[in-house]
C-alpha cells in the first residue's frame, strides 16, 4: 500500500516531544484508572484494595500508550481513549496477578513489589484476577460510541483475552516447559500470549475514534504483530541480560524454569537483531499513514530499546 490513508489526525497533535507525550499519557492514564476502579472503602474493602495494589502505581503502561497514540491517529474523544486504554490495561494487570500466581509462574515479585498473593494471599491473588478481567468490560462498556461499534470493541477484547489470545498463549507456554520448540512454534506461542492484547490496545485505541476501512486495520495488524514479536524478543534479551532490580520482576526465571525462548533457540545476539529487524517491519507498515503515525513509530522504538 502506498499513500496516505485519508481522515487520519495526527498523534500527538499537541506538540510535545516523545517523552513529555509518554508522561503525560501515563499520568492520564493513572487518574482514569483511579476513577474507574472501585475505591478501597468499598465493601468487600480487602478485595478492591488488592486491586488497586495491582494496577495503581507502577508498569510501563505500553498498551494504554499503544491505545493513546491509535486513538489520537483516529480522532477519538479523551472519554473514550481512556476507557480503551484501561480496558487493555486491566485485563493486562489481572494477567499478571494470574502469571504470577504458585499455580503458574511462582513469582514473588512484579513491578518491583511483591506480587499479589505474596502481599495478600493466594485466593485473594484469584479474585483480584476475576475481578479484574469483568471490570475491563465494564469500563469499556461504557463507552459512547455507535453501539454496533462499541459491540465490535467488547468481542475484539474478549478475543485477545481468551484462549483464542492470551490465556492460549499461556496454556502452551505452560505447556511448553522443558521441550524444545522450533522457531514457529514460539513465534505462535508468543503471537498469542504477548501480541492478542498488544494488537487489541492498537485497534480498540482506532475504533474509539472511528470505524476502519481493511486497509487501515490490514496496516495496523501488520504493525501490532511486528511489535507484539518484538517485545517477547527484547523481553526474553532481558531476562538472559538484565537484573531483579532493573527489570522490576525476577530475572532469569525463564532460563530457570527450562522454558523456550528466543535466545534459548537463536542466541543473544541473532535476537537482539530479530528485534530490530521487527522494528523496521513495524515502521514499514506505517507508512500508508504518513508522519500522522509518529507516536506509533516512537513506541515501536520504545519497544526495542528499552532496558525493562
Amino acid at each position: 500500500m502506498t499513500g496516505a490513508i485519508a481522515g487520519a489526525t495526527p498523534a500527538g497533535a499537541e506538540g510535545l516531544a516523545f517523552g513529555d507525550w509518554m508522561k503525560s499519557v501515563q499520568a492520564r492514564t493513572e487518574a482514569a484508572l483511579d476513577a474507574f476502579l472501585p475505591p478501597a472503602s468499598r465493601v468487600p474493602a480487602k478485595l478492591h484494595e488488592a486491586m488497586r495494589y495491582t494496577v495503581l502505581g507502577g508498569g510501563k503502561r505500553v498498551r494504554p500508550l499503544l491505545a493513546h497514540a491509535s486513538a489520537d491517529l483516529f480522532g477519538a474523544d479523551d472519554d473514550t481513549a481512556a476507557r480503551a486504554a484501561c480496558a487493555v490495561e486491566m485485563i493486562h494487570a489481572y494477567s499478571l496477578v494470574h502469571d504470577d500466581m504458585p499455580c503458574m509462574d511462582d513469582d514473588a515479585l512484579r513491578r518491583g513489589k511483591p506480587t499479589v498473593h505474596v502481599a495478600y494471599d493466594e485466593a485473594t491473588a484469584l479474585l483480584v484476577g476475576d475481578a479484574l478481567q469483568a471490570q475491563a468490560f465494564e469500563v469499556l462498556a461504557g463507552s459512547t460510541v455507535a453501539p454496533q461499534r462499541l459491540v465490535t470493541m467488547l468481542r475484539l477484547l474478549a478475543e485477545a483475552a481468551g484462549s483464542a489470545g492470551m490465556c492460549g498463549g499461556q496454556a502452551i507456554d505452560l505447556d511448553s516447559v522443558g521441550l524444545k520448540l522450533d522457531l514457529e512454534q514460539l513465534e505462535r506461542m508468543h503471537q498469542l500470549k504477548t501480541g492478542a492484547m498488544l494488537r487489541v490496545s492498537v485497534v480498540l485505541g482506532a475504533l474509539a475514534g472511528r470505524e476502519l476501512e481493511s486497509a487501515e486495520l490490514d496496516a495496523l495488524g501488520a504493525y501490532a504483530r511486528a511489535i507484539g514479536l518484538a517485545f517477547q524478543v527484547v523481553d526474553d534479551v532481558l531476562d538472559a541480560t538484565a537484573d531483579s532490580a532493573t527489570l522490576g520482576k525476577t530475572a532469569g526465571k525463564d532460563a530457570a524454569a527450562n522454558k523456550p525462548t528466543y535466545v534459548s533457540i537463536l542466541g543473544l545476539a541473532p535476537s537482539k537483531a530479530l528485534a530490530e529487524q521487527l522494528r523496521g517491519q513495524a515502521h514499514a507498515a506505517l507508512a500508508p499513514f504518513g508522519d500522522k503515525a509518529q507516536r506509533l513509530r516512537e513506541l515501536a522504538d520504545l519497544i526495542v530499546q528499552r532496558k525493562a
